[in-house]
């Protein structure tokens, strides 16, 4: 039988890599799928899941294992990586923006891994269709979004995931969908994230 998430997480406390690894193979999927329903990016959410299980090695002695699962927790980790993200894009975008322009296309071989680009390409459209229907929605509502309805996280892990208590993740539901519902957003194009094209990550 397969150990659970409180004694794979226990080992890795005391320093064992297999359990670590073991983790990763359980959760690594969602996090990344989580990551790209953020940032529309397949290589951001690529850095992402690697920021996100490298911070959890670090603290690895800091963090109290659950009986259920490390997946809440580690989201929490992956929603502050990507918000630190997107503060360290910006200023980098301002920069660049005060430099000369330069072709971008340089070096680029269009031949290698066309399929799998474009995938990639097919998996960023739809988040970012997905992203541009909650814009309007203040940060604390999109955060619920992305985790319950595009992701199919339950209430009670986004709560743990984004440190509130289950009572603030409804109320941030409820203003979430009444705000799109005014907004003549449809909750069905938004509930849940088809991850048909991102499961190319795992070919």
């Amino acid at each position: 039988m397969a150990e659970n998430d409180e004694d794979l997480w226990r080992k890795c406390m005391a320093g064992d890599a297999d359990a670590f690894e073991a983790l990763f193979a359980r959760h690594a999927d969602a996090v990344f799928r989580y990551c790209l329903s953020r940032c529309g990016s397949w290589h951001d959410a690529e850095e992402l899941v690697s920021i996100t299980f490298l911070e959890a090695w670090r603290q690895r002695t800091r963090l109290k294992p659950e009986r259920d699962s490390v997946l809440p927790w580690l989201l929490g980790v992956a929603t502050n990586a990507d918000r630190n993200r997107a503060r360290a894009s910006r200023r980098h975008a301002d920069f660049l923006a005060r430099l000369p322009h330069s072709d971008p296309r340089h070096g680029e071989n269009e031949a290698d891994h066309a399929e799998a680009i474009a995938s990639r390409l097919d998996a960023e459209r739809e988040v970012r269709e997905l992203l541009d229907t909650t814009a309007g929605l203040n940060e604390g509502e999109r955060d619920v979004v992305i985790l319950c309805l595009m992701n199919g996280i339950p209430q009670e892990e986004a709560a743990k995931t984004l440190g509130v208590r289950v009572g603030t993740v409804k109320s941030r539901l409820h203003r979430a969908r009444t705000k799109l519902a005014g907004l003549n957003r449809p909750l069905e194009s938004i509930e849940q994230l088809d991850t048909t094209t991102v499961e190319a990550r795992l070919s």
